[in-house]
């Protein structure tokens, strides 16, 4: 399934700021919250997390 460029950016944004607010948790615990509520594959979030650190997130 083709996903919207739109969507796919909100996505990156809520991943990288949910990460941000929750900085004093372990990455395992804040990757298995998010997998919970996107409902995404740990490896999928990774891949958000590494990518979203190479570019801004807009708030």
């Amino acid at each position: 399934m083709r996903r919207s460029k739109q969507l796919l950016e909100k996505r990156r944004d809520y991943v990288i700021n949910y990460l941000n607010a929750n900085q004093a948790k372990q990455m395992k615990v804040v990757v298995a919250e998010l997998s919970d509520t996107l409902f995404l594959t740990e490896r999928t979030i990774y891949t958000i997390i590494n990518e979203g650190l190479t570019t801004p997130a807009t708030t």
